[in-house]
């Protein structure tokens, strides 16, 4: 007989999926873009909310409708290599290298940083983010109490005060927009788009979609389709309190700049706005958002990743994996949240377009029958493009390599539609699959054409 998942549960699965989604690039960026955008807040919102929301979440449910046991497995049904490497870089990336450190780090700046001097500044985020990532690593020993502790406890407190800041600012506007900066304001859409891809969570999704499967299971789903089922409701739960905070969050930002005028990140724009409307009383309330939605995602990353690398080399266990990204991201999150931030955005330029093109590829590969080719021509031609991009908006400067860099850009930048905009992988991306697909396959490599 088929167990059935109560709406509790679906509930407390939901919710725990905001609150892994929901961590330190989700608070300061749409504040930010809020600013930016001006009088455009709402096409920018909608281009954010796409790749915030609606990716992360669609691959959430890719995940689900592959049936695959984790990213690996589907990453290899471009090719095995193609699976390790992938994989790796994904997990390292959203990882010890540069998401879990920015949890801590976007946690002093705003939490902690406003109320200590500058000339302790150094020891005091030493400090702070020891004790950070050792509550993370205290969490994360025990993964099957994280539903429970997350879902049930954190959640709730995150969301009540997320609720107050929300009231005070809707009902009493600092000042009325203004008008956007000069790149908002003829692409306000796309720019929004792209500032979806800093938040990471779309490339977290494949990593949390395992664990949002894993608590279904646990719950008594027993097929594919109860998979779905639930799995589809608890990300509308999500998706839902996810659009209505980033849309509030970016309606603050951008109605604080008649008052504060435009301030350097979005840590400093909500640090301002609480002490506009509640003093400090504001920063105490702001520190505990933050503190909460950094170290929620900060324990899911770290579950996730310690499983993956654990599996990857079995002979070093779960904890001792746990404890060296404890030690790895302590000691980059003492690096600064701009250093952070500019090292992973062409990382992220990379990275990106390769999880979209995947998880399209995902819900279409009945269709193609999981024919390899598909995979891998669609796949290596967005990453042609989207290497490129990331490569020219790093501060790479190397002979030879560097002027290589420009001239591929700039010919990209004649030739490639959406390019401009930091779409130009679109059309190479379909193409690829189209070639994939009318590809001839010879009798000898029949048997290898396909993947489950």
């Amino acid at each position: 007989m088929k167990n059935i998942i109560s709406t509790k549960d679906t509930v407390i699965i939901g919710l725990m999926l905001f609150a892994l989604f929901f961590g330190a690039g989700n608070l300061v960026f749409p504040a930010m873009m809020g600013q930016s955008a001006g009088s455009e807040l709402w096409f920018a919102n909608f281009g954010f909310l796409i790749t915030g929301v609606g990716l992360p979440l669609l691959a959430v449910i890719a995940f689900s409708f592959s049936g695959k046991q984790d990213l690996l497995s589907l990453a290899s049904r471009v090719h095995p290599v193609f699976g390790y490497v992938y994989t790796t870089v994904l997990y390292l990336t959203i990882g010890p290298l540069f998401a879990m450190p920015r949890t801590g780090s976007v946690s002093y700046e705003i939490a902690i940083k406003p109320f200590v001097g500058e000339q302790s500044n150094t020891w005091v985020l030493l400090l702070f983010s020891i004790l950070f990532f050792s509550i993370t690593l205290l969490f994360s020993l025990n993964p099957s109490k994280m539903i429970d502790i997350v879902g049930k406890w954190l959640t709730p407190l995150l969301i009540f005060f997320i609720a107050i800041l929300s009231i005070f600012a809707l009902l009493n506007p600092m000042g009325n927009f203004q008008e956007p900066v000069t790149s908002y304001q003829s692409h306000a859409f796309f720019n929004g788009f792209q500032e979806g891809y800093l938040t990471m969570d779309t490339l977290a999704a494949f990593v949390f979609g395992i664990i949002v499967i894993n608590a279904i299971k646990e719950r008594g789903a027993t097929s594919k389709k109860q998979l779905m089922l639930v799995g589809f409701k608890a990300t509308i739960i999500s998706a839902i309190i996810l659009a209505l905070i980033y849309t509030i969050i970016t309606y603050i930002g951008a109605s604080s700049v008649e008052k504060l005028g435009h301030l350097n990140n979005g840590g400093e724009v909500l640090a301002k706005v609480s002490n506009h409307y509640f003093g400090t009383f504001g920063g105490i309330m702001l520190g505990i958002i933050v503190l909460l939605a950094c170290l929620t995602t900060s324990i899911g990353l770290m579950t996730s990743c310690s499983s993956f690398l654990n599996k990857l080399v079995p002979s070093i266990s779960y904890k001792t994996f746990a404890v060296l990204l404890a030690i790895v991201s302590t000691l980059l999150a003492n690096v600064g949240l701009n250093e952070l931030i500019q090292i992973s955005v062409p990382v992220l330029t990379m990275l990106y377009p390769l999880a979209i093109a995947m998880i399209f590829l995902t819900f279409l590969h009945p269709l193609f029958k999981g024919k390899r080719k598909v995979y891998g021509f669609s796949l290596a031609l967005t990453f042609a493009v989207s290497l490129i991009e990331g490569l020219a908006s790093s501060k790479l400067k190397l002979t030879y390599v560097t002027d290589l860099i420009a001239y591929v850009d700039d010919a990209y930048r004649e030739i490639l539609p959406l390019y401009d905009i930091g779409l130009g992988w679109i059309v190479p991306a379909i193409l690829g699959a189209l070639i994939g697909l009318i590809w001839p396959v010879s009798k000898q490599n029949s048997k290898n054409i396909t993947a489950n």
